[in-house]
């Protein structure tokens, strides 16, 4: 973009996944074109990862805003070019082409991660932070709670953690001891 010489006001950057098009600086962008101006595009996968979205984005920009669009690693997807019917069906093709190989690498890419994640779990992979070690008083304000004499709040406050992580810290507790 520093190449076309596009000034840093008009360079709209979504640090989010292009899964879907409800992007903070993809609708901000939005917003600010207006009928005849120039929108370049890096690559067509930038612009989303979903198919039919993507066909509906660019019939929008193209059509309703009446922009002209410009996908920098794709010289065939430049609507300023070739305006005429036959221009007009090769954009389109190219167009379609290229927004299912951005769907289709994104379902691959899903695909992947799962298979590593369930991989990583066989080989015993633990996900997410570790749990904090239980209090030493734990045992006994549990058996106190369980046994009513004290409350899950008043159970909780003295084992300084919160009455939900005390719950699912006694749940753990239970099924450990039932091993």
């Amino acid at each position: 973009m520093r190449e076309l010489s596009i000034p840093e006001k008009n360079v709209f950057l979504d640090k989010q996944s292009g899964k879907d098009f409800e992007r903070p600086q993809y609708k901000k962008l939005v917003r600010r074109l207006k009928p005849d101006d120039l929108l370049y595009i890096k690559s067509i996968d930038r612009l989303g990862r979903d198919y039919g979205e993507i066909l509906e984005q660019w019939r929008i920009l193209t059509n309703e805003k009446g922009i002209d669009i410009v996908v920098l690693d794709m010289p065939l997807l430049d609507t300023r070019r070739g305006k005429d019917l036959m221009g007009t069906f090769l954009s389109d093709i190219v167009l379609q082409v290229l927004s299912f190989v951005a769907e289709n690498e994104r379902t691959n890419i899903r695909q992947r991660q799962a298979e590593g994640i369930a991989a990583a779990k066989t080989r015993g992979v633990r996900f997410g932070r570790p749990p904090k070690p239980l209090p030493e008083n734990y045992h006994s304000a549990y058996q106190r709670w369980k046994s009513g004499a004290i409350t899950g709040t008043v159970a909780a406050r003295e084992c300084s953690m919160p009455l939900s992580t005390f719950r699912y810290r006694a749940e753990i507790y239970e099924k450990a001891k039932l091993l």
